[in-house]
C-alpha cells in the first residue's frame, strides 16, 4: 500500500521500503507503518503465515463439592507447583496476553515437541493477540524438558509457557 511520490525515484523508495523492512526485521514487530505527506508505507509480517483456525476450549469439569474439615490439597499442590514452575530459570513467559497456538495451523506439526532440542531463536509457540499473529521464540539452545499450555489456549501475561534446560 504506497502511493507514488513525485520527488522520489523508484529506486529511492525501494532503499526505503527495504529499511524499513530491516528494522521490522531486527526489532521483532509484526507491523510497522512509516507515513509522510508523499508516501505512506504499511509493513505487516502476519499476512505470509495462515492464522490458525480457532478450535472450541473443552468444558471445564466442575469443582467437587468441599468436605466439611477436609483441607483442598489438590489445588494447594497446584499452586505450589505453578509457583515452582513461574521461578525455574528456563522458564519461558508469555509477553502478553492472548491466546497460544503449538502449531501454524490445527493440522500441522507441532512447532516443537517436549523432550527435543530448540535453538535459539526457533519459534515455539504462535500467540494471537487482537488478531495479530506473534511468534514465540526460544530465548537460547537447550532442551525443551516441559510444554506448560494446551493449544488454543488463552493465557495471561508473565503465564509460563515452557521450561527450556
Amino acid at each position: 500500500m504506497a502511493s507514488s511520490s513525485k520527488g522520489k525515484t523508484f529506486s529511492e523508495e525501494t532503499k526505503l521500503v527495504k529499511g524499513l523492512t530491516a528494522i521490522l526485521d531486527e526489532s521483532n514487530l509484526t507491523e510497522l507503518e512509516f507515513e509522510t505527506e508523499e508516501i505512506s508505507i504499511r509493513l505487516s509480517r502476519g499476512s505470509t503465515v495462515a492464522a490458525p483456525a480457532m478450535m472450541p476450549a473443552p468444558a471445564a469439569m466442575p469443582a467437587a463439592p468441599a468436605v466439611a474439615g477436609m483441607p483442598d490439597a489438590p489445588a494447594a499442590a497446584a499452586s505450589d507447583a505453578d509457583t515452582d514452575v513461574a521461578g525455574h530459570p528456563g522458564a519461558l513467559k508469555s509477553p502478553m496476553v492472548g491466546t497460544v497456538y503449538l502449531a501454524p495451523e490445527p493440522d500441522a506439526p507441532l512447532f516443537a515437541k517436549e523432550g527435543e532440542q530448540v535453538k535459539k531463536g526457533q519459534t515455539l509457540f504462535i500467540v494471537e493477540a487482537m488478531k495479530v499473529m506473534n511468534p514465540i521464540t526460544a530465548p537460547a539452545d537447550g532442551k525443551l524438558t516441559r510444554v506448560l499450555v494446551d493449544n488454543a489456549q488463552p493465557i495471561e501475561f508473565d503465564q509460563p509457557l515452557a521450561i527450556i534446560e
